[in-house]
């Protein structure tokens, strides 16, 4: 496995610790609305997307509509959700650190707007390390499972596909990757993930960010 010329970076599950808090408000959110679901379903299901794509699917699915203000409404309480308790992925940092050291670009690409990440990001003190590379779903036409954003993201940082490698927690995000042509490194820590549904979408398992050097040739 060559060593690669850009690491692209989820946020939500990889970077930061926000998928819980999310999806509990989410999982409230579309009870209220006539969807009743649960934190489980929303968990699975929906992690790693887009609120516009989640909306999308519900409202050509069932007879439940959210609101031509959803997205905007969920966009206005992050500030308030994510104001107390985000905390960075453990030891993602020392790999973000030993990928700089290498001489590696990397950026981030979420199916969050810039402004959730400024937040989330900010809470954990990554901002920096990231700010000069962020990318969001809401930069292209279609988002994940597409891999509209991480072509977006590899053209724009000017790296053919080949030479890119995703990082990433959920099966809609694996799928991106893969379908941009990219190696994925799916990580599945978390007690919701979906170990299977991420080989199967073509991911690299692992489940400590520790692992992460030993299996990503970056020197």
């Amino acid at each position: 496995m060559r060593v690669p010329r850009l690491v692209i970076f989820d946020c939500d599950g990889v970077l930061v610790d926000t998928e819980n808090l999310a999806n509990r408000r989410l999982a409230e959110w579309l009870s209220e609305a006539g969807f009743q679901t649960t934190f489980e379903y929303c968990r699975k299901n929906f992690s790693g997307r887009s609120m516009a794509s989640v909306q999308k699917e519900i409202e050509a699915e069932t007879d439940v509509r959210l609101g031509a203000d959803f997205v905007e409404r969920w966009n206005a309480g992050l500030p308030d959700l994510f104001a107390h308790g985000v905390e960075a992925i453990p030891h993602v940092r020392d790999f973000i650190e030993k990928v700089r050291a290498a001489g590696i670009a990397y950026c981030v690409a979420s199916s969050a707007r810039v402004s959730k990440m400024h937040i989330t990001l900010g809470q954990t003190g990554l901002l920096p390390l990231f700010e000069h590379a962020m990318f969001s779903s809401t930069m292209v036409a279609r988002g994940k499972p597409f891999p509209d954003l991480f072509l977006h993201a590899a053209k724009t940082m000017g790296f053919a596909p080949a030479d890119c490698i995703v990082i990433e927690d959920s099966v809609a995000g694996t799928q991106a990757g893969i379908a941009a042509g990219m190696r994925v490194f799916s990580y599945h820590a978390d007690p919701f993930s979906d170990p299977e549904g991420l080989v199967k979408a073509g991911g690299i398992l692992f489940d400590d960010m520790r692992e992460l050097a030993g299996l990503v040739p970056i020197h």
